[in-house]
């Protein structure tokens, strides 16, 4: 019996539904030497943005129970750099490439977007999570009026299909869901990471220099699951899932509850062949339950 792990996403068809998520995989080089990323569905890459960004001050990463915090502040080389560099080497696989846009304005967004044009990249994931300058620091992903303006304006000077990073930092995802999809985006991912804190009771200090970060890992896992849930009974947009998968079971529970791909993201650190043993462990389970077609699975508890 042939197992069909395709899917397509806004007309782009992955060879499996599963990626790795943006700011855990750079551009796939030191994973590179581990396995064959042609395995892959997608590779999607560390956040660019139109010029480089130093980061933030360190310390920048702490662990918690059963995950991690950080607050790398979208450290990248810039767009220039990353064209040169990045594109060419992930053009080497048989993968699809995604590239993960971040920016501090919407110009800023929208001029990654267009020097990514005539590149041989397959989607474009815009990062609302990052601080709009234009309003105080406070996240395009935080207001669906926002959200819904910087999808739009993104679209115009987008030629890929376009998916919306959405925040979990919000009161009602499935208000962000919609929002996005009135401006217009191809696809929708979600989550991005929980805003937390830890503080060494020893230094009496922050453990971080930023004093808070991103919390991702299997600690977030039941959250992303929910909101994945009801972004799909919000919105008819494919929905990439993430936030603390670490095989393909974890990976599963996320295509169940509407997801018709996922990212593997801090599971990397610790395992770094995580997004592989992801995608063969889904295939098992397909074989195991029979299940000819992956988008069988997909949304399948909504109907219970």
């Amino acid at each position: 019996m042939e197992y069909r792990t395709s899917v397509n996403l806004a007309g782009v068809e992955l060879k499996n539904p599963v990626m790795t998520a943006s700011g855990t995989f750079g551009s796939g080089g030191e994973y590179s030497e581990f396995y064959d990323l042609g395995v892959l569905g997608a590779v999607v890459t560390k956040g660019v943005a139109n010029v480089p960004w130093p980061g933030n001050p360190t310390p920048r990463i702490a662990e918690t129970a059963s995950g991690m915090l950080n607050a790398i502040g979208l450290q990248n080389p810039g767009i220039d750099v990353f064209i040169e560099r990045d594109i060419p080497f992930l053009c080497q696989f048989d993968t699809k490439i995604i590239v993960n846009v971040c920016g501090k304005t919407i110009s800023d967004y929208c001029e990654v977007v267009e020097k990514l044009s005539d590149q041989p990249v397959d989607l474009l994931e815009i990062n609302v999570s990052c601080p709009n300058v234009k309003e105080g620091g406070i996240a395009f992903g935080q207001k669906p009026e926002a959200l819904e303006k910087v999808t739009r304006e993104v679209k115009k000077h987008a030629r890929q299909p376009v998916i919306m990073k959405l925040s979990p930092n919000v009161t009602d995802i499935g208000e962000m869901a919609r929002a996005a999809e009135a401006g217009g985006a191809d696809v929708l991912s979600l989550i991005n990471t929980l805003t937390g804190m830890k503080i060494d009771i020893h230094k009496r200090s922050f453990a971080i220099a930023n004093k808070t970060g991103g919390l991702s890992g299997p600690a977030v896992k039941p959250v992303a699951v929910r909101m994945v849930y009801q972004a799909a009974q919000a919105v008819t947009l494919p929905i990439i899932g993430m936030g603390g998968i670490q095989n393909g079971e974890d990976a599963l529970e996320f295509i169940l509850a509407g997801a018709m791909a996922v990212s593997v993201g801090t599971a990397n650190f610790t395992n770094p062949c995580a997004a592989k043993e992801t995608a063969e462990g889904i295939k098992a389970y397909m074989e195991k339950y029979q299940i000819r077609d992956i988008r069988e699975l997909v949304g399948m508890v909504q109907g219970l």
